[in-house]
């Protein structure tokens, strides 16, 4: 019961934070966006003191290598947030702009104006980089945000939240307005879960288990990715240079993201010279490959028969499922019915089915020969993400500061009434 109304105190502190915030100015926002990224800079040995105790903790527990990797702040990550300040306050405020606007026959002028979601809950496991491109994101549109980290992360989190209390400050709004939950049980999270009378919206961020956890039960909206199981189709007729850079970035640059490929389609056409190429290069950098029967003799030493559970399969690691298909239809079903409306990939010379791929594939990014690395916030020009979203209600694909507001109507009148 106590913690229960903590939580409840937590989250009423950032409901009348997200009123201050809904009628904050563009210039108050951006300066408490610039001074973070200032001391972003300024305190990252402080940084990366606190993270090393989640990472030496984290190696004791016996986490994985890929969590090990989100969970580490590097001077580039430090440098991406700052980065990410930076971009995120140099954008427009979304915040009052009146997108679109028409007049009816009674002279009334009608439009539709973007406004702040309210207060916005961000349940996340492992990035701490998230607290920060999360919080930026919901105080740029003029939302309060409640950031409930991984117990892995908490050290990093605490220092990062604090650092955005002071911020807030130092530029004159709610420092209640990004707020870290300060504790690691997971009883909070179940207790703001109920909360919908305060919370507007829930993002959970992480592995499916986490997100299917709040799905269940949350009482209010949840924006939400399961997974990312991310396909490369190379077409007949396609450069197949290009195609094994592609395929190579999309599964070694960081195989335990959410946009790495973990699965590729070949037409058969390309396949007996392509994978053996594949094989080559990516089986170099380790990856393991689990290939049907036309691929398997293709890709030598590195693969293994697949099993109909590595089709669909989010492996987060140097794994990668690849199938030899006879068409495009071929392909486009199999990503139909294993793929997590994720990220598709097409590689192609052929407009016309490059067209088609980018109309039918459904999918929150479809590329045409460009890595799948790509979908992602800043790569996209949004400044940061936070997250990715494969629900098509409130937004599909990353969600920057404008995907983080709603609309509503607002009419301009000369005194007409309804007759």
């Amino acid at each position: 019961m106590e913690l229960k109304m903590q939580m409840r105190a937590l989250a009423e502190a950032a409901r009348q934070a997200a009123r201050g915030m809904a009628k904050a100015g563009g210039v108050a926002k951006n300066e408490a966006l610039l001074v973070l990224a200032e001391m972003l800079h300024e305190r990252r040995e402080e940084i990366f003191a606190a993270n090393g105790k989640d990472v030496r903790q984290a190696r004791q527990n016996g986490l994985d290598e890929p969590k090990i990797d989100r969970l580490t702040i590097t001077a580039k990550v430090v440098d991406s947030m700052i980065q990410a300040c930076r971009e995120v306050a140099a954008q427009d405020d979304p915040v009052g702009a009146i997108e679109t606007m028409w007049q009816r026959p009674n002279g009334l002028l009608v439009g539709r104006m973007r406004i702040p979601l309210g207060v916005i809950c961000m349940i996340y496991e492992s990035r701490p980089n998230v607290t920060v491109d999360a919080a930026i994101l919901c105080l740029k549109a003029g939302n309060a945000v409640i950031l409930r980290g991984g117990s892995e992360a908490f050290h990093s989190n605490t220092l990062l939240a604090a650092m955005l209390g002071e911020a807030l400050a130092k530029a004159g709004l709610p420092a209640a307005a990004a707020t870290l939950v300060p504790t690691t049980e997971r009883a909070a999270v179940t207790a703001l879960l109920k909360m919908d009378d305060l919370i507007d919206v829930v993002i959970p961020r992480g592995g499916e288990g986490l997100i299917r956890a709040v799905v269940e039960q949350a009482t209010m909206p949840v924006l939400k990715h399961y997974k990312g199981v991310c396909h490369a189709y190379v077409d007949q007729g396609a450069d197949l240079g290009q195609a094994l850079e592609i395929v190579f970035n999309g599964k070694c640059q960081r195989p335990g993201v959410c946009n790495a490929l973990e699965g590729l389609l070949v037409h058969a056409a390309e396949a007996g010279e392509f994978l053996p190429k594949v094989a080559a290069k990516l089986g170099e950098a380790g990856v393991e490959f689990r290939a049907c029967p036309r691929a398997l003799p293709l890709l030598g030493q590195h693969a293994k028969p697949a099993q109909e559970s590595d089709w669909g399969f989010e492996f987060h690691d140097l794994i990668m499922a690849v199938k030899v298909v006879d068409s495009q239809d071929e392909a486009q079903e199999h990503i139909a019915r294993y793929g997590s409306n994720h990220t598709e990939v097409i590689i192609s010379r052929d407009h016309e089915r490059i067209m088609r791929f980018l109309r039918e594939v459904d999918a929150s990014l479809v590329a045409a020969n460009a890595s799948s690395r790509f979908n992602d916030g800043s790569e996209l020009g949004l400044g940061a993400e936070i997250g990715i979203s494969t629900s098509k209600l409130h937004a599909y694909g990353p969600m920057g500061a404008r995907e983080l507001t709603s609309s509503k109507f607002v009419i301009l009148g000369k005194g007409q009434v309804r007759t």
